[in-house]
């Protein structure tokens, strides 16, 4: 049973779609939360929730304290369960944008505080440095991006001028943490080609 961990909504069970998304687990939940505590990036913050799946990254930043949050998700169904979610909670601050990560990305206006990637897991590795390219205009310095893959998967391509700035690993899933490189420093290496 998926449910919010803390904050005004703490204890309350979330809906799941029936099919094609995969929760992030609490023990994953709390520990990415813990560590955005840590950082006190949420009281106020601007949140985006990237392949929302069943809202619970989202909506659970919005319990702590984020002031705007907006629930992306392409697939219809699983975009109406984060409505149905967010208003039983009584969430008013989120909104919930129905349409592929890269329409919702093409218009979307930042700066952004904390930006949620949470893609499934067969989502190809060239599709996720786009959408992490598409994301990078909309970081500000202090802003942080959040990655979510399985733990066969490789590090994600970070886009110029964002950095990764931690990994942790948990059972089958990892986090990436990154966030804006300082202007001038340099960004992240080029793989090399051996040829």
């Amino acid at each position: 049973m998926t449910r919010i961990i803390a904050g005004t909504a703490g204890g309350r069970t979330l809906d799941v779609p029936a099919s094609g998304t995969r929760p992030t687990s609490d023990r994953v939940r709390e520990a990415l939360f813990s560590r955005l505590a840590h950082a006190d990036v949420l009281d106020g913050a601007t949140v985006w929730d990237l392949y929302a799946g069943s809202g619970a990254l989202g909506l659970e930043a919005a319990s702590r304290g984020a002031a705007s949050v907006v629930l992306v998700e392409a697939n219809a169904r699983a975009a109406q369960v984060c409505r149905r979610n967010a208003e039983r909670l009584g969430l008013g601050q989120v909104r919930v944008a129905a349409q592929r990560v890269a329409a919702f990305l093409e218009r979307a206006s930042g700066p952004v505080d904390v930006v949620l990637v949470d893609p499934p897991y067969d989502l190809g590795e060239d599709d996720l440095a786009a959408a992490l390219g598409a994301v990078a205009p909309h970081l500000a310095v202090g802003s942080l991006l959040v990655v979510e893959r399985t733990a066969r998967s490789p590090e994600p391509t970070w886009p110029s001028g964002v950095g990764r700035t931690g990994e942790k690993r948990y059972g089958e899933t990892v986090l990436w943490y990154a966030e804006p490189l300082p202007t001038g420093a340099p960004g992240p290496a080029a793989p090399t080609v051996a040829g």
